[in-house]
């Protein structure tokens, strides 16, 4: 589930109010798990994903430029065609209907006579079809009502009465999204599915939960996923859980998170913005049950209803699904407008506190933040600011950007720039790690270079660059693994929530071409816009956050004195029934469904899942020492491409540095252009270009796969600029420039000390993986506690011995640079690899033919049971062990789905349900076999260590009947056969290739997972004995105060404590 409060913010660098996701630290990309099936992603439940800086400026654009605009031609997918609008209106009248040629589409806008409910039906050849309901739901104040009502109301309805239909569709359907969003001002239910009848049956679940959940009944659910007080002994102290409440704690643990908090309340200290709909722990425990079953009767209707629904399933029967649900309803009222802030005619400045712990450099955050109009925007502005955001922040040699790096005040950017999907669009841009002397300095270096900007405007190359770069990701309507039509969705309720037009966001060709002519024209567009919108705003809050070394225990000591005092209000009587209540929540939270009533939930049959494995075409060709793969797809003319340089030349002792050499690529310029020049040359001729190491097992051997990647797209006329500018950059990017060098040591510090805190689950994995594979040493150096470590000592080194780290960096560069076992992967229809073959063979050739020799890589952490300690109020608790080697396991199918199971039954029930995390979860990698158990933002550390070795005993013990068994090995299927575009469809057949997992294995693997049998649950209790066994090692991020409790009670739990911050 995402919070999608500002509070909720992972980050405050994120540009969207919608959050959730879990921030990586800054390390290499590693193919896991089920990679060689599909990747697959440690992650909580139902967590969100944000779109890149440049896709998130596309979204802007192109909200602003479909504004009142008509049907324009424009490049498109398929050839734009008819789709065949809906006949019968089962209840519905039209309002409106239009052509959508950007995303070939035939949109629709209908209301629902009974009830008022609008609804977009948006037909297309997309398979990928996507339902949404979306509920305005503002606040008066911080107790996280629609945060959980979210979480709650997925668990039980009038039709499907059981615990949790949610998990039960995660564990048995094809879905290629499942997910619920809370934002400061909406909650919205969003689903997808490429198979029709389960499509249809995701719509069904969602609809009944939202319109007639259990939870309004049954106060448990409320009591689990809210909040309630918890007492299992009349000596101990009461201790307040809920998942909502918990998961609200892991947010507030993080600095960023607080400020993305504090700006938001800042700048909309007037409406619902200025009080946190994910829920504030300090407020959460003031919610009663009365009041969560009010909020729900007053927004959770029809008549306050949104509804999209995308793709190519029956128009007709869209509507007579919704009518079924909606027509049980009667018109109502709802007053759930979002009133808007009134500008202020003075700027403000806020100044709050964040906790450090003792290993913590006191530094501050800086954020200038602007409330920039009293309404949306009119079209024309809209688009405008779109392209200013773009400008100014879109790349590192943007000029706002790069003052702020440049300028040595601060450790790393905050701020994400415009963000437009609330009531009002704002502007925020600061830095962290700002030293008390410099606080000011900040604020006024933005200024100043907006005054300047504002003087001088911007070059054309620059503006070209910005076009070209929003206009490519526009017209690739690239949304990765998030469902295009749920990108849309969004994408229109921007307007449509706040009584605009649902079809203007869509639309965007006709007014792109309008604006670039108005560009070329030479209007002065840019700089009034900077003056009136910035300069002469007085709207403007700075925010600033200061460390505090008490504020930590401060917050839990006020936590533990409302907790005695409320005990001790309790005599005998009352602590008796606490613990009875106490006892009876978690024996209904871990007692199961009786088989029979899960019947109930729509699931698919074992007959409807093809045999066949689905290949990717791939052709292989030699090219002197190098490989070319070539992969024959549809991509609308645009070429994907990834280029590996074998990275093992590479000395070990050199390894830390090669994320930030991959950074020095596009980050300093070349021997014959500056870092401007070069970003503004790939803007303006490629649709970007990035460079990262790849690192991974491979099964039978411990010799880890590892490669230098670039990765690069551009059109098809323009394959011949993306490789002449990759190779110019391999071979002649600056890597001597001091003061952009110690800048990115700094944000990649600030980076990894913010992931400590965010994403302590991925941490943990990494120290457990690099006691046990070559693979997992060289990740962890290169983006875990180790590469913490290194980094922390780089910013001494680049002073004290710059010429010693550009030798350094020299020496990686000249270690890479060679044909042999390179190679080009690409990713296009056969006339454009056709046309690419010729600049793919001049970019080999342009690579050195002498060989280097290879390095040996063997060293790892030992093998110990560790606690990181952090200023943390949750835990990330994890467990691992290598079922291939300490269990001599031998890799079947039936592992996959095992592994699914497990974090829909077990793990799910109890680690997160009786237990009170936000996520638990466990992740099998079949190229290394390491098996790892993980908790995610987890109030316990103990019980879910023990709960962790009841796995064991659970599977031992398991008795599935065949429906139960079916929907286990479908909902593995659904992961292995998961939805792709086709650039990620090109990826992953490279993944196959370096990992040697070749189509008849998959095929093997599939037919395995197909004839999954309940012995095969019991036979994978023996191999998991490993990670309760005497090779098993724990790894948790946790507080000083935690670490010490657990020792305390099992001493010797820990071999070592690492302080880190």
């Amino acid at each position: 589930m995402a919070v999608a409060s500002s509070a909720g913010r992972a980050s405050a660098v994120a540009s969207k109010s919608k959050t959730g996701q879990c921030p990586v630290p800054s390390a290499p990309q590693k193919w896991r798990g089920f990679a060689a099936v599909a990747p697959t992603a440690r992650l909580p439940r139902r967590v969100a994903t944000r779109a890149s800086k440049q896709d998130r400026q596309a979204q802007l654009v192109a909200r602003a430029a479909g504004r009142g605009q008509h049907a324009a031609a424009a490049q498109v997918a398929e050839a734009p065609g008819a789709f065949t609008k809906a006949t019968e209106l089962h209840g519905f009248e039209e309002v409106r209907e239009q052509f959508v040629p950007e995303y070939n589409s035939s949109a629709v806008l209908y209301r629902h006579k009974k009830t008022g409910a609008e609804v977009m039906s948006l037909s297309n050849s997309d398979e990928n079809k996507t339902f949404g309901i979306v509920l305005r739901t503002p606040v008066e104040n911080s107790t996280g009502i629609p945060h959980i009502l979210e979480h709650s109301v997925l668990n039980g309805s009038r039709k499907y009465p059981i615990k949790e239909p949610f998990v039960e569709l995660i564990k048995g359907s094809l879905n290629t999204f499942l997910n619920a969003f809370t934002y400061p001002d909406r909650t919205c239910y969003p689903v997808a599915s490429t198979n029709l009848q389960d499509f249809y049956n995701l719509m069904d679940v969602y609809l009944d939960a939202v319109f007639y959940p259990k939870c309004l009944e049954d106060p448990r659910i409320f009591l689990q996923e809210g909040w309630h007080y918890e007492l299992d002994d009349p000596n101990k102290p009461v201790e307040y859980k809920g998942v909502v409440f918990n998961e609200m704690k892991g947010v507030y643990s993080q600095p960023d998170s607080v400020l993305g908090r504090d700006i938001q309340q800042a700048i909309f200290p007037d409406n619902t913005y200025s009080v946190d709909s994910g829920g504030d722990p300090v407020d959460i425990p003031n919610l009663t049950y009365d009041q969560f079953k009010e909020f729900h009767g007053k927004f959770y209707h029809p008549s306050n209803a949104r509804i999209w629904i995308y793709g190519d399933d029956d128009p007709n029967e869209r509507l007579r699904i919704l009518d079924n649900y909606l027509s049980g309803f009667e018109r109502r009222e709802v007053d759930s407008r979002v009133h808007a802030q009134k500008l202020w005619k003075e700027p403000r400045t806020v100044v709050n506190k964040y906790a450090v712990g003792d290993g913590t450099e006191a530094t501050n955050y800086v954020s200038v933040n602007w409330l920039l109009s009293e309404d949306r925007f009119d079209v024309e502005t809209e688009l405008a600011i779109g392209f200013l955001d773009h400008l100014l922040l879109g790349t590192s040699a943007s000029p706002l950007q790069k003052a702020l790096n440049d300028s040595g005040l601060g450790e790393a950017i905050i701020g994400g720039g415009l963000e437009d999907e609330l009531r009002q669009p704002t502007f925020s841009i600061g830095l962290k790690g700002v030293k008390e002397e410099n606080r000011q300095k900040v604020v006024d270096l933005v200024q100043s270079t907006l005054k300047q900007l504002a003087e001088e405007g911007f070059t054309q190359e620059a503006v070209e660059a910005s076009v070209n770069t929003i206009e490519f990701a526009l017209r690739e309507n690239n949304t990765g693994r998030f469902p295009r039509g749920l990108s849309l969705m969004l994408r229109s309720m921007a307007s449509w929530l706040y009584e605009k037009d649902p079809f203007e966001p869509l639309k965007w060709a006709e007014s792109l071409d309008t604006f670039k002519a108005r560009l070329e024209s030479g209007e002065d567009i840019f700089r009034p816009l900077i003056k009136k919108y910035f300069l002469d705003n007085p709207h403007r809050a700075t925010v600033e956050l200061e460390p505090d070394l008490k504020l930590g225990a401060e917050v839990e000591a006020k936590e533990r004195a409302r907790l005695d005092s409320f005990k001790e209000t309790l005599d005998a009587k009352a602590i008796e029934e606490l613990i009875q209540t106490t006892v009876s929540l978690k024996e209904w939270q871990e007692t199961p469904n009786p088989p029979e009533s899960l019947k109930c939930v729509p699931a698919l049959k074992l007959e409807d899942i093809p045999k066949e494995a689905k290949n990717i075409p791939i052709d292989v060709q030699k090219a002197r020492d190098a490989t070319i793969l070539r992969h024959d797809l549809f991509t609308n003319d645009i070429l994907y491409t990834e280029v590996g340089l074998d990275m093992k030349t590479i000395p070990m002792d050199l390894l830390p540095l090669v994320p930030l050499f991959c950074r020095c690529m596009t980050q300093m310029g070349t021997d014959k252009m500056d870092l401007v020049q070069l970003s503004q040359l790939i803007g303006r001729k490629t649709g970007g270009i990035s460079f990262y190491p790849f690192i991974s097992d491979r099964k039978g051997t411990d010799e880890p796969v590892a490669y230098f990647m670039m990765r690069g797209k551009a059109m098809a006329d323009q394959v011949g600029d993306l490789f002449s500018i990759g190779s110019d950059v391999l071979r002649n990017a600056r890597l001597d420039d001091k003061s952009r060098f110690k800048q990115m040591v700094l944000e990649t510090k600030a980076g990894l000390e913010s992931a400590l805190l965010g994403s302590g689950h991925r941490v943990a994995a990494s120290r457990l993986d690099a006691q046990r594979s070559v693979a997992g040493w060289v990740s962890e150096c290169m983006g875990g506690v180790e590469y913490l470590h290194f980094i922390r000592g780089l910013v001494e080194r680049v002073e004290n011995d710059w010429d010693g780290v550009v030798n350094d960096l020299n020496k990686i560069r000249g270690a890479l640079l060679q044909q042999k076992g390179a190679f080009v992967n690409m990713t296009a229809d056969e006339k454009t690899l056709q046309y690419s073959e010729e600049n793919v063979r001049m970019f080999l050739d342009s690579l050195p033919a002498e060989s280097v020799p290879t390095e040996r890589w063997n060293p790892r952490l030992n093998a110990v049971n560790e606690a990181l300690l952090v200023p943390t109020q949750v835990n990330y608790v994890g467990k691992a062990a290598n079922l291939y080697e300490d269990a001599g396991y031998k890799l079947h199918g039936s592992s996959y789905v095992i592994n699914k199971y497990l974090g829909t039954t077990w793990l799910w029930d109890r680690i997160r349900v009786s237990g009170g995390a936000y996520g638990g979860f466990c992740d099998f990698d079949s190229h290394s076999g390491m098996f790892s158990y993980l908790s995610y933002r987890d109030p316990n550390l103990l019980k879910s260590l023990d709960n962790y070795d009841g796995t064991v005993d659970f599977l031992r013990h398991l008795e599935l009947d065949s429906e139960e068994l079916n929907k286990a090995i479908i909902g593995a299927i659904g992961d292995v056969d998961a939805y792709q575009l086709p650039d990620a469809k090109g990826y992953t057949s490279l993944m196959r290739h370096l990992l040697d997992v070749s189509d008849e294995e998959r095929q093997q693997r599939r037919e395995e997972i197909l004839g999954t049998t309940q012995a095969d649950f019991h036979a994978f209790a023996d191999a998991l004995e490993a990670v309760r066994g005497e090779h098993a090692r724990i790894v948790v991020v946790t507080s000083k105060e935690d670490a010490a409790a657990a020792e305390t009670d099992r001493p010797g739990l820990f071999d070592t404590q690492q302080s880190l911050l």
